[in-house]
């Protein structure tokens, strides 16, 4: 007769820890993508790339570890079941973030720009690379999905719109490019958090008919 860890326990705790492998895995996939992107280590196609690798590592690394955890559970395995905990922790997160992906590409217009004014959009003019509003198709597919999207009208100066518009920009955390207040336009650009993607915004204040219009 020898003592250590029963037979029948290695199994589940094996299960816990290949998923829990599987989960830091795809954790570290998602991270090595996001940081080699925003040191230009690579392109964002390699980058999407290696996040795609890590979605598939963390699904199985979830599977895996609530598997090895219920195992555990049911068999009092407490090394299992603490794999398998530490693993749908490290994996969770990224199957999220996945998913929030997944969904966007299948209920989102596959365009990546909108303005308030389809027919005459705001143009930039102090962007390093400034980009137009493309129209056509673009404009199609933003007026049918997002049919509420139209300029704002206030009961205020101009001169105060702009003001209160710039403190807004400013409170968010965007980089102001350019404010010039004679012309009713701001410029800036909002960066996302993850990959540090560059958005950028141009904001249009012009005195209407009774009204200040913001586009």
């Amino acid at each position: 007769m020898s003592s250590g860890t029963p037979a029948s326990t290695k199994p589940r705790s094996r299960v816990a820890f290949l998923g829990f492998v599987c989960g830091l895995a795809g954790l570290a996939a998602l991270a090595v993508s996001a940081i080699g992107y925003r040191l230009a280590w690579w392109p964002v196609t390699t980058a999407l790339s290696l996040a795609e690798g890590g979605a598939y590592a963390a699904v199985a690394g979830l599977v895996l570890s609530l598997a090895g955890f219920l195992l555990g559970l049911r068999r009092r395995a407490g090394r299992g079941m603490v794999l398998g905990l530490l693993g749908l922790i490290a994996a969770l997160p990224v199957v999220v973030l996945a998913g929030h992906w997944v969904y966007a590409t299948r209920h989102y217009p596959p365009i990546n720009d909108i303005s308030t004014d389809t027919e005459d959009p705001p143009i930039f003019w102090d962007m390093p690379n400034p980009s137009e509003y493309p129209g056509g198709r673009t404009a199609e597919l933003q007026r049918a999905n997002y049919p509420d999207l139209d300029s704002l009208n206030l009961q205020a100066a101009p001169e105060r719109v702009f003001a209160l518009a710039l403190e807004i920009a400013q409170d968010s955390g965007w980089e102001v490019v350019a404010e010039a207040p004679g012309e009713g336009r701001i410029e800036a650009v909002v960066t996302s958090r993850l990959y540090g993607f560059k958005d950028e915004v141009v904001i249009r204040i012009e005195a209407g008919d009774g009204a200040t219009v913001v586009l």
